[in-house]
């Protein structure tokens, strides 16, 4: 389809564009930027007057649940959620039922999704065989199907000789090991440590959890590293929620470590207190932490220590939910509020508008790197000869969060009745039109 994007504002983080341009699209890539081909015809034209053009989304964390948790989430429901958020690519996790160990599983992944023709999927493949921990997954066969990574999800590895291995392994080939650093033993809780944890009766989880898991997995990668003068291995360590871990995290990039980083939209806005009375929507994994952790985290992803902002989307069923705090299910549905949150931390503090969109399009699509082949050079940036994943925003229209306008077969939501600034007005995917907000 030949596609004219007209009269929107075009912000583009990778470049620093920022100019009231049309654009331009035909057989899937971007044509025209601003100066459109004389002999082009669309044959449709899609209006963005006061509304800002934006590289599609790319999220690093979005569980998609299927195979296998169905009863929660469904590949149609979330990837449809997901456009609606103005996402073009996402990353899968491994922990699905059966876990993503096995290549014919990631190929079935690759091909619902494709017929679902709506954002581009990137699975991680399981670093360990079931997620167990014990034996290193065949790593090079869930390569060749298309994983742009290896991780254990939130089932850590207890055998720190497993994970040595697994880093030998991945310097020998130049994999890149997707790992949330969570002590196994200290993790247990229900919440983060501290004066609330106290007070509700909950036992807590503390920062020195994420610390030491941390510790240990910059020491293991400084040492492989070392050893392989400069070898291709990458450490991408998911979901931070602690001051000490932001600035491990920054150590180690001054050091010149291969290392990158993001944290979820929850631990960016949210922090204990909003559990308030055992409110499970605020049932997470991470936890959410103290006020400090809070800002640490947010002048992380500001200064560039955090490389990009994820949703963290995990779909729970409603039983899952209404238990007890201490034994509800963690998660929430966030993909459809990426965008908006986003903006709203940088309202917040004061964040130039071009790095806030930089953490969720050109930031996420550098952790990705060269694993997204042939899309590398355009997934997460706007440019001519590059395909057309794009996000049309309208900045002028605030919304309330309402869980049952959501579009994600599950609801639960800490940010009900929360405002953001945007709304998403289009997603095209490859040139086509995935999500209109007037076609719901």
């Amino acid at each position: 389809m030949k596609l004219l994007i007209q009269g929107g504002r075009v912000l583009d983080p990778a470049s620093g564009a920022d100019r009231v341009a049309d654009v331009a699209i035909a057989a899937g890539r971007i044509i025209g930027l601003g100066s459109i081909p004389p002999d082009f015809t669309p044959e449709r034209v899609l209006s963005a007057a006061g509304c800002w053009v934006l590289p599609g989304l790319v999220d690093l964390c979005v569980r998609l649940r299927e195979p296998g948790g169905e009863h929660a989430g469904l590949l149609e429901s979330e990837t449809a959620a997901a456009v609606a958020g103005g996402v073009t690519s996402l990353v899968c996790p491994p922990d699905t039922d059966p876990v993503l160990d096995e290549p014919g599983l990631v190929d079935m992944l690759h091909m619902r999704a494709a017929a679902l023709h709506r954002c581009r999927v990137f699975p991680l493949g399981a670093l360990t065989r079931g997620l167990a921990g014990e034996v290193l997954a065949e790593m090079a066969h869930l390569s060749e199907r298309g994983c742009v990574g290896f991780s254990q999800a939130d089932r850590p590895i207890v055998n720190t000789q497993v994970l040595l291995r697994a880093f030998q392994y991945a310097a020998t080939f130049g994999y890149a090991l997707w790992l949330r650093p969570e002590e196994p033993w200290l993790s247990k809780g229900a919440m983060a440590s501290g004066p609330l944890a106290t007070r509700l009766g909950l036992p807590g989880v503390p920062a020195a959890a994420e610390v030491i898991a941390l510790q240990t997995m910059l020491e293991l990668l400084r040492g492989v590293a070392g050893r392989a003068e400069g070898a291709p291995v990458r450490l991408h360590v998911c979901r931070l929620s602690t001051a000490a871990g932001v600035e491990l995290v920054r150590r180690a990039k001054a050091e010149g470590l291969p290392v990158t980083a993001d944290v979820s939209v929850h631990n960016l806005l949210l922090i204990d207190t909003d559990i308030g009375y055992f409110d499970t929507r605020m049932k997470l994994r991470p936890p959410l932490r103290q006020q400090r952790d809070r800002e640490a985290l947010r002048q992380g992803l500001a200064d560039g220590t955090i490389d990009a902002l994820v949703s963290d989307h995990t779909p729970v069923s409603a039983d899952d939910k209404l238990l007890p705090f201490g034994e509800a299910a963690p998660g929430a549905s966030a993909v459809e509020l990426l965008a908006g949150l986003a903006l709203k931390w940088a309202e917040q503090d004061g964040v130039p508008l071009q790095r806030a969109l930089e953490v969720v399009t050109a930031g996420p699509a550098r952790v990705l790197g060269a694993r997204l082949g042939t899309l590398q050079a355009s997934v997460g940036r706007l440019a001519v000869g590059g395909v057309a994943d794009l996000c049309v925003l309208d900045p002028a229209a605030p919304w309330r969060v309402e869980p049952a306008a959501l579009i994600s077969q599950s609801r639960h939501t800490p940010f009900e009745g929360h405002e953001l600034p945007a709304r998403v007005r289009a997603t095209v995917v490859g040139g086509h039109v995935a999500y209109e907000a007037d076609a719901r």
